[in-house]
C-alpha cells in the first residue's frame, strides 16, 4: 500500500496485489499491457489510454507520466514514508535552504515570484538567459520568498544569490 500525489495536489492510496489495482479502496478493473520499457496501453471501462514514463526521480521517489498527451507529476509515498511522517521523523534528512544562487552568468529575464509568495519544490522562481539559452531555474525546497535580490533585466554573476527564503 503507497499513496500517490498527482500535480502536488490530488492524493490516491493504491495497493496492487496479484495484478489487481485498488485506488482509494475502490477496484478498478484495469487492462494493461507494456508495450515498451516506458509505454503502456492501458484499456479502463471500454476506454484505451496511452501511458509514458517521461522522467523519474529515484531518490525523491518523482517521476512525470504523459498519458494521452498530458504530462502529470507523481510522487509516490511507501510504508516508510508513511511511518516516518507519523512519527514526526520526516523531515530529519532534509537541510533547509536559506537561498538560491545563479548557476551560471547571464541575465534576469523574467521573476515569476514576488517576496512573501508561497513556493512549492519544483514552482518555477525565474528565467535566466545564458549562452543565448533560457534556464528556468525552480525552487529547491517548499517555502516562502523572503527577499529578490535581482530585478528583471539584471545582469548576475556565478554563484550571486537570487533570493531567499523565510
Amino acid at each position: 500500500m503507497f499513496k500517490i500525489k498527482v500535480n502536488n495536489s490530488n492524493v490516491f492510496d493504491i495497493d496492487i496485489a496479484d495484478k489487481q489495482f485498488v485506488v482509494s479502496g475502490k477496484k478498478l478493473d484495469l487492462d494493461v499491457l507494456q508495450i515498451k520499457n516506458d509505454m503502456w496501453s492501458i484499456l479502463y471501462k471500454h476506454k484505451s489510454y496511452m501511458a509514458e514514463l517521461v522522467d523519474i526521480d529515484r531518490v525523491n521517489k518523482s517521476c512525470r507520466v504523459k498519458v494521452n498527451g498530458n504530462v502529470y507529476h507523481l510522487t509516490l509515498e511507501d510504508k516508510f514514508d508513511q511511518l516516518l511522517q507519523q512519527l514526526g521523523m520526516d523531515n530529519l534528512a532534509t537541510n533547509k535552504v536559506e537561498e538560491v544562487k545563479a548557476p551560471m552568468p547571464g541575465l534576469v529575464l523574467t521573476l515569476k515570484v514576488k517576496e512573501n509568495d508561497e513556493v512549492a519544490k519544483g514552482d518555477s522562481l525565474l528565467i535566466l538567459e545564458a549562452m543565448k539559452m533560457e534556464n528556468v531555474l525552480k525552487s529547491p525546497t517548499a517555502g516562502i520568498i523572503k527577499k529578490i535580490l535581482v530585478e528583471e533585466g539584471s545582469k548576475v554573476e556565478k554563484n550571486q544569490v537570487l533570493l531567499m527564503f523565510k
